[in-house]
């Protein structure tokens, strides 16, 4: 493509929030090993919000064209203000970069796909009458990405479960033992918990621990590389691609 890149090789620049539990980092870089194995032709690289390196900026250098994603399960402050923001500054830098933004990982059909898989690995059936399910998000100051939540709860609750109530880990309530102690009250015959995290770190160590200790019967594992999550990633970074590169991000 003259003047370009070819289409289906415009970097994939994928953007993390960044953790000090390095248990963060190995799960994203297994979730782009299996994009690189499904897309072997795009280039694809990492860049961190906080606590890790490399740095947004550091991601880009070198790279004429690139969609950039937030390897984000919601749309809040992250996706919304810093990430932008950060692009903006590179691109004050580098006036003849070409970026595309992509949009947040969720909400998507296919997450709940893949918090089924984690459930049903777990020994959960899925779409279970008489198993109650809490949805934990790591929770936002923003209401906007919270009522996302509950509204994937509500729709989620059409698979056939007792019920699904929404919990967050942080800025919100209720919060995941609030959310099971109040299933268990309301006649659960069982209650289980669903991590809406990407990676393993504080708030899964902490939605673990208090939900068991509420009296869940199950907490499985945070989505990860699971395959949906992959699907999910190529389809932002397509629509992205497609895009129009805007003169400032946000």
């Amino acid at each position: 493509m003259a003047g370009g890149t070819a289409p289906g090789r415009v970097p994939l620049v994928a953007v993390a929030h960044g953790s000090r539990d390095p248990r963060a980092a190995a799960t994203v870089a297994a979730l782009l090993d299996r994009v690189r194995l499904a897309r072997p032709e795009v280039p694809v690289r990492v860049a961190y919000l906080d606590h890790c390196t490399p740095a947004l900026g550091q991601a880009l250098s070198g790279l004429q064209e690139a969609v950039v994603l937030p390897l984000l399960l919601t749309e809040a402050y992250h996706s919304r203000v810093d990430l932008p923001a950060a692009l903006n500054e590179v691109r004050a830098r580098e006036p003849r970069l070409r970026v595309h933004y992509g949009t947040t990982l969720g909400p998507h059909p296919l997450l709940l796909t893949a918090l089924e898989r984690r459930l049903a690995e777990a020994g959960v059936r899925a779409g279970d009458p008489r198993t109650a399910v809490v949805l934990v998000s790591a929770g936002s100051s923003d209401a906007r990405a919270n009522a996302v939540i509950a509204r994937q709860a509500r729709a989620w609750r059409r698979s056939g479960w007792w019920t699904v109530s929404p919990a967050y880990a942080s800025a919100a309530g209720p919060s995941p033992a609030e959310a099971v102690a109040e299933l268990r009250r309301a006649g659960a015959p069982k209650v289980v918990v669903a991590p809406y995290l990407l990676a393993p770190g504080y708030f899964a160590d902490k939605v673990r621990q208090t939900s068991l200790e509420a009296g869940a019967a199950v907490v499985s594992d945070v989505l990860g590389p699971a395959p949906e999550l992959v699907d999910v990633l190529l389809e932002r970074y397509e629509a992205a691609r497609r895009q129009p590169v805007p003169s400032l991000v946000g």
